[in-house]
């Protein structure tokens, strides 16, 4: 008989466990995968992402705002780096307040595992869970490869359903089902955009071409009023469409059939530049001038895309112009859909939260029962907001497990 088992040795399931021992509950991790935090390791390109200087509650998609406001409020992104600090794992930030490992995310994990193992977790790996029992408030029994556990709480920090080649399942899900909690629909978020077959091939020679840029769609908020989101990163065209942050940003809002619009010259007037440039230099052809904004080969791209003969300058009217920077300040790709699961970082929607405490994650209606990080209705937006998710998540359950 455990105090506490929890399914899932990523990160909110080591920091949930972590602190459920350190009040001296009996703790024990399963999880079906080799290896521990297997997606902390291959995060922020192998340097973790781990968390971010701005933290706030206006970084998350939730169908309530609210829900994630106790946790974040109660473990900081200051108290994350105050244990990385106190492992000496030396780290950096990036540009928007992103910090980042200067060695391995490999660091992290064994920062976990060391805490973990200090405060006296024991943790099952390779062990494949079959099914669940509640027996009884506070009282669960888990069916597994490694044999059968009893425990007074269990708590689900498998995460959602990116990237199942690092072993995602809809385990959380199902056991959801199993105690009759809703489950938002599901889709993949902080992923690559796939273009439809004309433009797929008409830009793929850009594949590996990246350069600053604002993305923009249309949203309705909770009162169904259509708004604006924008998100202004590096824009990376690949060989299936588009990718680079300021996509993955995006692409949390943006839904099936809407429409994406691009400004690739978001720190410039381009009709002020191109009217100025025709009265001062009246022959220099279109595509030299924009090429000295933009890589030529995008230019060359994008003009061919929309059929705009490259002239000298003083050939154009003003309505011509007009029509070259409209095409630069709103281009709209014909966005086919996403990569999907396997490649999307996150996965948005998950566990409702209406019925899940927002102070310790525990079910409302199933008491011993706890959902915690990427499994809920909860996604961060890039630049480890969702970390910080997983961090403040686990440590609130962990308080009360």
């Amino acid at each position: 008989m455990l105090d506490v088992i929890i399914i899932g040795a990523g990160a909110s399931g080591l920091m949930c466990a972590i602190e459920a021992a350190k009040r001296g509950r009996k703790v024990l991790v399963l999880d079906h995968a080799k290896r521990a935090g297997q997606k902390i390791i291959m995060s922020g390109g192998g340097r973790c992402n781990f968390t971010n200087l701005y933290v706030e509650p206006s970084n998350y998609l939730c169908d309530n705002p609210h829900f994630v406001k106790s946790a974040l409020s109660r473990y900081t992104q200051w108290d994350f780096i105050a244990l990385v600090d106190k492992h000496k794992i030396s780290w950096h930030e990036r540009d928007h307040g992103q910090l980042f490992c200067d060695d391995s995310a490999k660091q992290i994990v064994q920062m976990l595992l060391d805490e973990a193992q200090q405060a006296g977790v024991k943790i099952q790996l390779q062990c494949e869970i079959f099914s669940h029992t509640k027996i009884a408030d506070n009282h669960f029994t888990v069916q597994s490869k490694q044999g059968n556990y009893e425990c007074q709480s269990l708590v689900v920090a498998t995460g959602g359903l990116s990237l199942p080649k690092m072993g995602a399942t809809p385990l959380a899900y199902k056991i959801a089902d199993q105690h009759q909690l809703p489950v938002k629909a599901t889709r993949a978020g902080l992923v690559p955009f796939t273009l439809h077959q004309a433009q797929k091939e008409l830009f793929a020679p850009l594949s590996g071409i990246s350069f600053p840029a604002t993305a923009v769609c249309e949203i309705k908020d909770q009162r169904n009023k259509v708004k604006q989101i924008s998100f202004t990163e590096a824009l990376l065209f690949t060989h299936r469409g588009l990718s680079g942050p300021v996509i993955l940003q995006i692409s949390n809002y943006w839904q099936a059939g809407g429409v994406l619009t691009l400004d690739l010259l978001p720190n410039l007037d381009l009709y002020a530049e191109l009217i100025n440039s025709q009265q001062s230099r009246p022959d220099l052809a279109l595509k030299t001038l924009l090429s000295q904004q933009l890589p030529k080969r995008v230019v060359e791209c994008l003009l061919a895309a929309a059929e705009i003969e490259s002239l000298p300058l003083k050939q154009y009217n003003e309505k011509q112009l007009k029509q070259v920077s409209e095409l630069f300040h709103h281009w709209s790709p014909q966005i086919n859909g996403t990569e999907g699961y396997r490649t999307a970082e996150v996965t948005l929607g998950g566990i409702d939260t209406d019925l899940i405490s927002s102070k310790t994650l525990e079910c409302k209606n199933v008491k011993g029962l706890y959902f915690i990080g990427e499994a809920l209705d909860v996604t961060g937006w890039l630049g480890g907001f969702n970390f910080q998710w997983a961090w403040a998540s686990g440590w609130a359950a962990g308080q009360d497990a």
